[in-house]
């Protein structure tokens, strides 16, 4: 049953359910906030740098190595710079070429999620740089690793 005003009326319990769009806005504004009170332990483990590609002095964003996770893991997150952000976030935006020289260091991280990315990026890669398909082909990764690396391919 609707309101007046455009909400919905639970059925028999007399209360106001919020419209699904404004209901999908709070769990966004939710998650922003989640996201955001990871932000100083993320600084201080990037050391306040891009985690990509190490740039200092940059303005940096939480980035969510993909797929995902329903709540919020601040172990599945990344600091980075926004060149990075775009490039990593939509592959349809990628550019190749050696400016992601960085990523063969990157892949050998100790930190998983920035070794996912990294390798994933250098994946993007191989299909037009020798020098990503040979970092790929030095390159070991542990099992838990390589399977992260798989899931949001």
């Amino acid at each position: 049953m609707q309101a007046p005003d455009g909400t919905t009326l639970a059925r028999g319990a007399g209360r106001r359910m919020l419209p699904a769009m404004a209901k999908g806005r709070e769990e966004h504004e939710a998650r922003v906030a989640a996201l955001n009170a990871f932000g100083k332990d993320l600084a201080r483990r990037a050391k306040s740098k891009c985690e990509l590609c190490e740039r200092a002095g940059e303005k940096l964003g939480i980035f969510e190595v993909p797929p995902v996770p329903r709540d919020p893991d601040p172990g599945r997150c990344l600091l980075l710079c926004a060149a990075c952000t775009d490039q990593a976030g939509d592959p349809r935006r990628f550019q190749t070429g050696g400016q992601w020289r960085f990523l063969t260091g990157q892949a050998w991280s100790g930190n998983p999620m920035v070794q996912v990315m990294a390798v994933r990026l250098l994946r993007r890669l191989a299909g037009t740089e020798d020098w990503a398909r040979e970092a790929l082909g030095d390159l070991f990764l542990e099992e838990e690793v390589e399977a992260l690396v798989t899931e949001g391919e």
